[in-house]
């Protein structure tokens, strides 16, 4: 099913969009609770699929009681993730270098808006080789209000000089999700580990069960006869 509308900027969001990170997560998340002596559940891991460090405390204090020390979960589950990467990078989630690379071919300009905190985003990305491919990364650093609140994305499509309504949306979580259409974006959810109810799928223009399926999809959709152009005079990280 190809796009309805002309698309001037894709936004993606990371974990669990692009890269692999959500499985590897949620084996870090229940080793660490299990640690700390607390018993981690499918509903409860649920929950926290796409949120913020913030939205994620506020839940595990809310299921565990005041007494959970999540600085120090959040210490482990660093220390924890680290020493999964000097293994190996998280792996990209399938198409995801094949649909970059053809978005790139034809010059249309892509960011990410994720909640992670930035050196966390930046690390993955360049370890799979693909954060220069984005003309801007807004990450929990650069926001005051994280997903579901639409900022992230309206902070991207700011930076790509793309009007919202001409910027598609990759993501995998409610969240996500409900950020991205808040912002007036076509928004295409790929369900990692969390799939879409009756309500997230009504927000989404698209649920597509890998990012291999997303080409035929762009394929056959022209850009926006509105496109700005001022674009290609601004390429930041920041």
């Amino acid at each position: 099913m190809p796009l309805s509308h002309p698309f001037d900027a894709v936004i993606f969001d990371m974990d669990g969009t692009l890269l692999d990170t959500e499985a590897v997560f949620r084996a870090i998340v229940f080793d660490v609770c299990g640690e700390l002596g607390f018993e981690m559940t499918d509903p409860i891991h649920n929950s926290l699929v796409g949120s913020s460090h913030e939205s994620t405390a506020r839940l595990l204090v809310a299921a565990y009681g005041e007494d959970f020390p999540y600085p120090r979960f959040d210490e482990m589950c660093r220390v924890h993730m680290h020493r999964r990467m000097k293994d190996a990078p998280i792996p990209l989630k399938p198409g995801a270098a094949e649909l970059i690379a053809a978005l790139k071919t034809h010059g249309v300009p892509m960011a990410v808006a994720t909640s992670s905190r930035r050196a966390h985003a930046e690390a993955h990305l360049d370890a799979v080789g693909i954060y220069l491919s984005f003309d801007t990364i807004v990450t929990r650093d650069d926001v005051q209000n994280p997903k579901p609140h639409p900022e992230p994305y309206l902070t991207a499509a700011e930076r790509l000089r793309a009007l919202p309504r001409h910027c598609v949306a990759f993501e995998d979580s409610h969240a996500g999700v409900r950020a991205a259409h808040a912002a007036g974006m076509r928004t295409i959810m790929v369900p990692d580990l969390v799939h879409p109810t009756e309500d997230i799928a009504a927000l989404c223009h698209l649920v597509i069960e890998t990012l291999e399926h997303a080409h035929a999809s762009f394929a056959s959709t022209p850009r926006s006869a509105t496109r700005l152009q001022s674009h290609l005079q601004v390429k930041t990280k920041g």
